[in-house]
């Protein structure tokens, strides 16, 4: 959530935020009114609990005869107390309520939607074939590494298999980017992917994308479309110690996405899809430090995906396709060449002190005080990385040619059809 004073100081700079989110700059004027009537509230009511016990002392030293009307005056005022414990009470709600639905304050992000977002760079050339390119699903076929009609049998649309070379493949580009992520001083995590609805409000999820989850109503718990979820959760409600620099984690789980509204798009292969894996990078540091620590990330991104070789470029994204919680966030797109465009591979994010503030995470800065920590984000391997490896390492015999920094684990130069 953003900072209640910062909003009080700087109103304007919240109105420009959300104009280029695409979202409504009058939500600011009604939460700096709700917080007026909150913080009037919070007067009013302590006003009269300091009147209460000025008035309970009374009662104590007054003579017995004079005491069952001051009680009749005290029960009044108790009344009037607890009416103005329940005025602060809904003040408060108000104000929570107004807080959850302004995003975080956007820092340099062009104004605009999904489609208006500013290329920084471009890494690599999309190849060039002298034969007919297949695509990722007619590959991974072939040479007996994807099963989407198995998976779809099982478990509905969207499901698939890894088989074979295609499990080692993508286990090797998972334990690659672990191995990098620990080198780089991550503490390496396998997190939960159930996680308690506040902590996925906590990091925003239930906000823009609530009908992208998996819900499970019994247990009230909800399955994780990205290990940021657990990451986050990890330091909730505790003050953590920054003194030695950024804490970073890389969170390897399974994640899941229930791709609502995105019916007819992408149904192909395994661009989008219900289940898949992921090595997260995630980031606590000082609100100062996190610009740095921000490319920092992307710059962990960019090895791998130099290691996974793949032509990609580098994107700032638009306002209004950030998530709640992100201020700036960066894309990596890698060029499909059977669809002869770049694909999103990986993000990452900047949530300056959003997510922290909601979380309750604090450090001690140099005074001694505690402060809202910032916290980052952002991906090093997933599954979707195999259809820009095959697509783009394909040969013309049908074989595709398995990156160098990959073959130790899958132990092939090359992999050929299955016959």
């Amino acid at each position: 959530m953003i900072d209640l004073k910062f909003l009080r100081d700087n109103p304007d700079v919240v109105r420009a935020s959300q104009r280029t989110r695409g979202e409504d700059p009058g939500l600011v004027d009604q939460l700096i009114a709700a917080d007026a009537t909150r913080r009037e509230a919070i007067v009013a009511a302590d006003s009269l609990r300091s009147e209460q016990k000025a008035f309970g002392k009374k009662i104590g030293q007054a003579a017995p005869e004079d005491r069952p009307a001051l009680l009749a005056g005290s029960n009044e005022l108790k009344a009037r107390v607890k009416e103005a414990e329940a005025t602060q009470k809904q003040a408060a709600e108000e104000v929570e309520r107004l807080q959850s639905r302004i995003g975080n304050i956007v820092e340099g992000a062009p104004a605009g939607g999904e489609d208006d977002f500013i290329v920084l760079e471009h890494v690599g050339e999309p190849p060039s074939f002298d034969f007919e390119p297949k695509d990722h699903l007619e590959l991974g076929e072939s040479l007996g590494l994807i099963d989407v009609e198995r998976g779809t049998k099982v478990s509905g649309s969207r499901f698939y298999f890894l088989t074979g070379f295609g499990a080692l493949l993508q286990l090797g580009m998972l334990t690659l980017a672990a191995q990098r992520a620990t080198a780089a001083g991550f503490t390496l995590m396998i997190p939960p992917v159930l996680v308690r609805p506040e902590t996925m409000q906590g990091t925003g999820f239930l906000d823009s994308h609530a009908d992208e989850i998996y819900h499970l109503e019994e247990d009230d718990l909800y399955l994780v479309g990205t290990s940021e979820v657990a990451l986050a959760g990890f330091h909730s409600d505790e003050i953590i110690d920054l003194s030695g620099g950024p804490l970073r984690y890389a969170g390897w789980s399974s994640c899941f996405r229930r791709e609502a509204g995105s019916y007819g798009k992408d149904t192909r292969g395994i661009l989008r899809v219900h289940q898949f894996d992921k090595v997260e990078m995630f980031s606590w540091c000082k609100p100062e430090d996190a610009t740095t620590e921000h490319r920092k990330l992307l710059g962990m991104e960019r090895d791998m995906l130099a290691a996974v070789e793949v032509p990609y470029r580098i994107i700032d994204v638009a306002g209004g396709d950030l998530g709640s919680s992100a201020a700036r966030k960066f894309d990596t797109e890698a060029w499909v060449p059977t669809q002869g465009t770049y694909r999103e591979l990986t993000s990452t994010s900047n949530c300056t002190t959003f997510q922290a503030r909601r979380l309750k995470v604090r450090y001690r800065d140099d005074d001694g005080r505690t402060q809202p920590c910032a916290t980052l984000n952002g991906t090093l391997a997933t599954t979707r990385w195999l259809v820009a490896i095959l697509e783009n390492n394909q040969q013309g015999d049908g074989s595709v040619r398995i990156p160098e920094a990959l073959q130790p684990f899958v132990g092939r130069e090359v992999l050929e059809p299955v016959k």
